[in-house]
C-alpha cells in the first residue's frame, strides 16, 4: 500500500515557475515507480515524467523538456517536480501517481493504481 500526498500548486502568470511536491508513504514498499500526470480541463490525462525507483527520470513529455524537472530526496520520502516558463495551455491538474514496480515497467501508463489527491495549476491569460 502506497500513500500519496501532494502539496503546491497555485496561480503563476505565463513565463513563472512553480514548485510541486509528492510526500510518500505506505506500508512494506518495494521497489515504486513515480508517474507525474496532469489533466487540462475537459481534455485527456497527459503524462509528464516517470522515474524509476532510483529517481532516474525514464521518460519525459516533449513539450516540457528543459522546463519541467522531476527529483527525489535522499530516502525517496519525497519528490519534488519543479516547472519553469509555464504557459497558458498549462493550467490542469498535476497528479503525482505510484506503481510497485522497476525499470522498463515504469514506462507503462497503465496499473499506476496510486494517486495523490492532485494539484491545481493555473496560468491566466
Amino acid at each position: 500500500q502506497v500513500e500519496l500526498v501532494e502539496s503546491g500548486g497555485g496561480s503563476v502568470q505565463p513565463g513563472g515557475s512553480l514548485r510541486l511536491s509528492c510526500g510518500v508513504s505506505g506500508t512494506a514498499i518495494g521497489a515504486i515507480c513515480m508517474a507525474w500526470f496532469r489533466q487540462p480541463p475537459g481534455k485527456e490525462r497527459e503524462r509528464i515524467i516517470m522515474t524509476d525507483d532510483e529517481g532516474r527520470t525514464l521518460y519525459t513529455r516533449s513539450s516540457v523538456k528543459g522546463r519541467f524537472t522531476a527529483s527525489q530526496g535522499r530516502v525517496r520520502n519525497t519528490l519534488w517536480r519543479r516547472m519553469s516558463r509555464l504557459n497558458i495551455g498549462e493550467t490542469a491538474r498535476y497528479y503525482c501517481e505510484a506503481k510497485e514496480e522497476n525499470g522498463v515497467w515504469c514506462l507503462t501508463e497503465s496499473q499506476y493504481i496510486y494517486w495523490g489527491q492532485g494539484a491545481q495549476v493555473t496560468v491566466p491569460s
